[in-house]
């Protein structure tokens, strides 16, 4: 792994997760460690852009009635467009600041899934630009940092999850992923070891 083909993937800043008035914050039942979490992460992009490293902007957006989830009646597929969340015209799909794309910054098309991989187009973006180490921070760590991880690992990159940058509804959920999931299809780091390795202080793995 080098920083050259490394890329920072920013799962989900966007206003569900992250204004008062998102539909989905609610679910955050340990709100300091998603306060934590929303910190780090943003220390991680400010350190990113400073160096030069790939940022990707990876969101969901759905046309009016969510045809893009079809008449799913399990899991997301059902929840999403029942509750209404992250409308292509509304305000729930915006990114927030300081999360929110610079113009040379990529923003992932099409995703319809849990995996950031699903349906879009970010394996070809990150093919495209050599890029074979991703580094993931975002909402939520059991849901779709998780999906992430392991679709990312199956496609062939090395996933790395910034530990502190990503919360779960509950701290139970995870201490799961970062003990029982994370190495079989990656590893997890923190976000000060993050900003060593772009400062050459701690070598890449």
């Amino acid at each position: 792994m080098t920083i050259e083909s490394s890329a920072l993937i920013l799962i989900e800043f966007q206003r569900e997760w992250l204004s008062d008035d998102g539909k989905i914050r609610h679910l955050m039942r340990d709100q300091e460690q998603f306060e934590f979490a929303t910190e780090w992460a943003k220390q991680a992009l400010v350190a990113a852009r400073q160096h030069g490293i790939p940022v990707v902007h990876c969101g969901l957006r759905f046309q009016k009635s969510y045809p893009e989830l079809g008449r799913g009646s399990h899991g997301l597929r059902a929840v999403i467009p029942r509750v209404g969340t992250f409308p292509a015209d509304g305000t729930g799909s915006q990114f927030v600041e300081p999360f929110v794309p610079l113009g040379d910054e990529f923003v992932v098309q099409g995703r319809v899934g849990g995996s950031g991989f699903s349906g879009s187009n970010l394996d070809a973006y990150l093919r495209n630009q050599r890029i074979d180490t991703i580094y993931l921070a975002g909402f939520a760590l059991h849901v779709c940092v998780e999906s992430t991880l392991r679709h990312g690992h199956d496609l062939g990159y090395n996933v790395v999850v910034l530990e502190d940058a990503c919360a779960a509804f509950t701290p139970d959920q995870r201490k799961h992923v970062l003990e029982d999931v994370i190495h079989h299809y990656g590893e997890h780091t923190s976000v000060e070891k993050f900003i060593g390795i772009l400062n050459g202080e701690e070598p890449s793995t």
